[in-house]
């Protein structure tokens, strides 16, 4: 599992991170993603996690859209739901995982979206 998540806490400031604990944590809820985008902006902490909970935020915007269309074709349709299901299962628990690592002080990269950068940090 460690390699598929990538810590690089180290590259940020302790006091960045000491003092943008708490905001940071907003990123992976959904819209509240705008808390630490617009209350924290010169934290590179903040920022960091606000990424992954914006690309986060859009990945399951996307896969709901998809679903939604998908899921009316015979057969492929309950396919499609469970892979839903599935996905969102995920999504809930990185969003878990990103809340625990905000509030712990850790930046950790999260697989498959690790190389999408929306908010540079």
């Amino acid at each position: 599992m460690s390699n598929l998540f990538t810590d690089i806490t180290n590259e940020f400031d302790g006091q960045d991170i000491d003092n943008n604990k708490v905001l940071s944590l907003f990123a992976y809820l959904g819209p509240l993603v705008l808390v630490p985008i617009l209350a924290a902006k010169d934290s590179r902490f903040a920022r960091f996690h606000a990424n992954q909970g914006l690309v986060m935020l859009l990945v399951s915007i996307a896969i709901a859209i998809i679903e939604g269309i998908l899921v009316r074709i015979p057969v492929l349709g309950w396919i499609i739901y469970i892979a839903y299901i599935l996905a969102s299962i995920c999504i809930f628990a990185l969003s878990i995982y990103g809340i625990v690592n905000a509030v712990t002080g850790k930046a950790i990269k999260f697989p498959f979206i690790d190389k999408i950068n929306l908010i540079k940090y």
